[in-house]
């Protein structure tokens, strides 16, 4: 097998210009590049990969943390940062974090143990700024989906807030009056602007919702309905407004148990467009985020800071949503007596 020392001799250079010469890290005369070519091609020489990345100080692969890959949306994340990462000959190193703090704190030094050369992180238990900074150093990091307070990173987000806004202006020109609404797990400033988005529009118009603190499960959505049961069936209560897919999801199951139509007596609304809400019967009314987009985007401006493309303050980039009408919304009869 060649190495890098058989195209020093061969090439009557030392092993360091050569490896200058392949990194362009150094600068090498045009002599010596010349005969360092000639060398390689004489021999039959080709560097390997992991040699080019070993000399160019790179590891070539990025970190990437979520909360839950048994969600169809961080699936759908992983997805579009991995397609821009290969096109760029980077891997990517996965690691699940499970909602928890302490997780989310073992699972990014375990990362910057393994010397990435960035790290796109999607936060589903935020940590302070100090936490970051005492476990990461000076490790690029884009955050993906979440805002961390404080922060000063690129970040890429959905705007949430105008989500929550659209799930509520639906419901309300469809006639109902009082909703349950559920949120995210607690610090999250995703769920926290859905939920904020949606009040800001139902209290403006006068109406009423009780907020039920949930962890984007579809368990939080099965335990609300069974909690106000008897509201749904009297139609005291004829909407349901989930800050993600999943909890809408297991609402969506709890009132078909209950024997509580869905679209006719209660209204479902939930936020993602994961792929499990367009195939689920009757198909399900959420608010869409591009989550691909997010993905594409978190991944090319992490490889932007990586290889010095952009060198500027950290970005900030917010991505539309838009509401998805299928078949679990319809106005409301129960009150209206339409």
């Amino acid at each position: 097998m060649v190495s890098i020392a058989d195209v020093a001799r061969h090439a009557g250079v030392s092993p360091t210009t050569v490896s200058h010469a392949l990194s362009g890290k150094r600068p090498v005369s045009a002599e010596a590049v010349a005969r360092v070519k000639q060398a390689m091609k004489e021999l039959g020489y080709v560097p390997s990969r992991s040699a080019r990345n070993l000399a160019r100080g790179r590891t070539q692969i990025i970190g990437l943390l979520i909360p839950d890959i048994a969600n169809g949306f961080f699936a759908e994340l992983a997805r579009g940062v991995e397609e821009i990462a290969m096109d760029k000959e980077y891997n990517v190193l996965l690691a699940i974090t499970g909602w928890d703090h302490e997780r989310e704190m073992r699972c990014l030094e375990m990362i910057q143990s393994r010397a990435v050369d960035g790290i796109i992180y999607a936060a589903g238990a935020p940590p302070t700024e100090s936490d970051l900074a005492r476990v990461l150093g000076g490790i690029p990091v884009v955050l993906v989906d979440e805002d961390v307070p404080g922060v000063r990173v690129d970040s890429l987000v959905s705007d949430n807030h105008q989500g929550g806004q659209l799930a509520a202006m639906h419901l309300r020109d469809l006639g109902h009056a009082h909703a349950v609404v559920l949120t995210g797990p607690e610090g999250l400033e995703s769920s926290n602007a859905r939920v904020a988005g949606f009040l800001e529009v139902w209290e403006a118009a006068g109406l009423t919702a009780t907020v039920e603190k949930g962890d984007f499960t579809e368990a939080t959505g099965l335990a609300a309905v069974e909690r106000h049961r008897t509201s749904f069936r009297d139609g005291a209560i004829t909407a349901v407004f989930a800050a993600n897919d999943l909890m809408a999801l297991g609402a969506l199951d709890a009132l078909r148990d209950a024997g509580i139509g869905v679209p006719d007596e209660v209204s479902v609304i939930g936020f993602d467009d994961i792929g499990a809400a367009r195939y689920a019967r009757p198909r399900l009314t959420t608010v869409r985020q591009d989550v691909a987009r997010l993905g594409r985007g978190a991944a090319t401006a992490l490889l932007e800071r990586l290889t010095g493309l952009e060198t500027g303050d950290p970005r900030r980039s917010v991505i539309p949503v838009e509401l998805k009408v299928r078949e679990t919304t319809a106005a409301n009869r129960r009150t209206t007596g339409k």
